[in-house]
């Protein structure tokens, strides 16, 4: 019985994407890792037996992320941890989750300020290929230079201030980089919501355990319309993702941003 239903899962995984009327519908995800389910069983059948039944089988099903959301998150791990492995699949899982090439574009680009630009180049290296794949052509990337949105200048003012008391004079190489490109032009570019900006920035500061920033971001992506239940279910995805202990840095942050805002 437990081989029958094994295999009626793994065909469930492995079917393709179906569509219904104009709307493409995604067929569940095929499995937690570029490598097959016949590579991890030769080497860690245990592991194999998590990946299947707590990530792809739960952590992928929960709704407090929309399956979008929640690719869009892997793929800013990945890209924040410089772990190219399984990077094709959650790029396909991506694509295939309604992530645009716009915005995959821009998240690399966004990445690059956040989690550096080697880990932002291993992700052009990675997503180049499958773009090639899918004939994704240069209309469907944004442009290198838009027309940006309105800058918030009371939002702009406070940054620059905090900006000004932590820094100092220490650094006006980082304080000039940091207004412009970074929040002048980065931050503003449309083809990216402000509020995907600030989930993959969140995301990125808990992959790599870097909480210092944490509260002040999390309060912009709270401002820019992530809602608090994703934003703790951004911790449970880093879990797995990025592993237990950046995760409980980075919980207890987060819940003491809540608290604050629900006084």
């Amino acid at each position: 019985m437990k081989l029958l239903a094994a295999t009626l899962l793994s065909l469930t995984l492995s079917a393709p994407a179906i569509a219904q009327g104009d709307r493409n519908v995604s067929a569940p995800m095929q499995g937690a890792s570029a490598l097959s389910a016949a590579d991890v069983q030769s080497v860690s059948p245990a592991l194999g037996r998590y990946a299947q039944e707590d990530v792809v089988g739960s952590l992928w099903q929960r709704p407090q992320l929309s399956r979008r959301d929640r690719s869009m998150v892997t793929v800013a791990i990945l890209i924040a941890r410089g772990q190219a492995v399984d990077l094709p699949h959650y790029i396909d899982v991506a694509l295939d989750s309604g992530v645009t090439p716009r915005e995959l574009s821009e998240v690399i680009t966004h990445l690059a300020f956040y989690s550096g630009w080697s880990n932002a180049m291993m992700a052009v290296s990675v997503a180049k290929d499958i773009f090639a794949q899918r004939r994704l052509g240069p209309d469907q990337l944004p442009a290198a230079s838009p027309r940006l949105l309105p800058l918030d200048e009371q939002a702009e003012a406070s940054r620059l201030a905090a900006v000004q008391q932590l820094l100092g004079t220490a650094s006006p190489g980082l304080d000039q980089f940091t207004t412009d490109p970074l929040f002048r032009d980065v931050w503003l570019r449309p083809d990216l919501s402000p509020r995907d900006r600030s989930l993959v920035t969140i995301t990125s500061l808990m992959a790599n355990g870097q909480v210092a920033q944490l509260g002040g971001h999390l309060n912009r992506a709270l401002n820019n319309g992530l809602t608090p239940e994703q934003a703790g279910e951004v911790v449970t995805q880093i879990a797995f993702y990025a592993g237990w202990p950046n995760a409980f840095s980075a919980g207890p942050v987060v819940a003491e941003v809540l608290k604050s805002r629900s006084r």
